[in-house]
């Protein structure tokens, strides 16, 4: 059976989001470390990094990951707002490494008014400010794939491979695989032939081996739209035979699969809850 989990809030302290995770019925839980609208954040206290972690041992919730702030823009052609962003995401990692958090999820950023490989150069050039920051952080950063929406990069897994490239330390970097975004990018996930052919390029042009966390999203919008919006697992337009061919996925049975689907109230359980027990049954179908 797959690691699966999802995203869930800190209100209330880091314990809470382990608290509601395990309530859910998850394996691994994801959360922010801070507020992801915000630069700024209080620092985290010995205690509450040391509440959090009693909180996973006891309730059984492994694999914790970090989501960064979405103010974060590696690829900035503002060096203002660069150097801004990599100072955060130093933070990002500092923060995890205070909770224990093995990997931070961050999107690789937006050209903007910049050409694509000015930004993909700017982002591999933002992660080594950032490694410079905290050289000896245990915490890595996981590079996830996008839906390409605007002037987004890495919704080509090419351009991934390029970031890695050109940063000085490659080994200290991860991959987010998100479904959602894959098949805004145009990786048609429901088809069988599609979906090994995707991996078969995924493997050969970043290697399965930097796979560390899977963001499982089903997506409102239509194949290769470029648009971002996450549905509900099978109520989107990627369904049920699209996650089927990903949980039953045996090179993946080690790797923890987030959901970050939305957090609206159903009418009789939560959405987590819902979501969880299609997958679960996808798994034994």
């Amino acid at each position: 059976m797959p690691i699966l989990g999802a995203h869930m809030s800190i209100a209330g302290g880091y314990h809470r989001a382990v608290e509601e995770a395990q309530r859910c019925g998850c394996d691994c839980v994801q959360l922010f470390t801070k507020n992801n609208n915000q630069w700024r954040a209080k620092e985290i206290t010995a205690e509450e990094g040391a509440q959090f972690q009693q909180a996973l041992a006891d309730l059984k919730v492994t694999h914790p990951l970090s989501h960064s702030s979405y103010l974060i823009n590696l690829a900035s052609p503002d060096n203002v707002l660069w150097e801004k962003s990599a100072e955060s995401m130093a933070v990002e990692l500092r923060r995890a490494e205070q909770l224990g958090i093995p990997y931070v999820v961050v999107h690789p950023g937006s050209h903007t008014t910049s050409s694509e490989e000015e930004g993909l150069a700017k982002v591999a050039l933002a992660l080594d400010m950032i490694h410079k920051l905290v050289p000896r952080a245990k915490s890595q950063i996981l590079l996830e794939i996008t839906a390409g929406q605007g002037t987004n990069l890495g919704w080509k897994f090419s351009h991934l491979a390029a970031i890695l490239a050109q940063t000085a330390k490659p080994d200290r970097v991860g991959i987010c695989f998100d479904t959602c975004h894959a098949f805004a990018a145009g990786h048609d996930l429901r088809d069988r032939k599609a979906y090994q052919d995707m991996w078969r390029e995924f493997d050969s042009v970043l290697g399965l081996d930097r796979l560390k966390a899977i963001h499982l999203n089903d997506s409102k919008r239509e194949l290769g739209s470029r648009i971002d919006r996450h549905e509900h697992i099978g109520r989107g337009s990627i369904g049920l035979a699209g996650f089927r061919h990903l949980l039953t996925d045996k090179r993946f049975r080690d790797v923890p699969m987030y959901l970050e689907t939305p957090k609206e109230n159903a009418e009789e359980e939560p959405w987590d809850v819902i979501n969880l027990r299609a997958l679960r049954e996808l798994c034994r179908s």
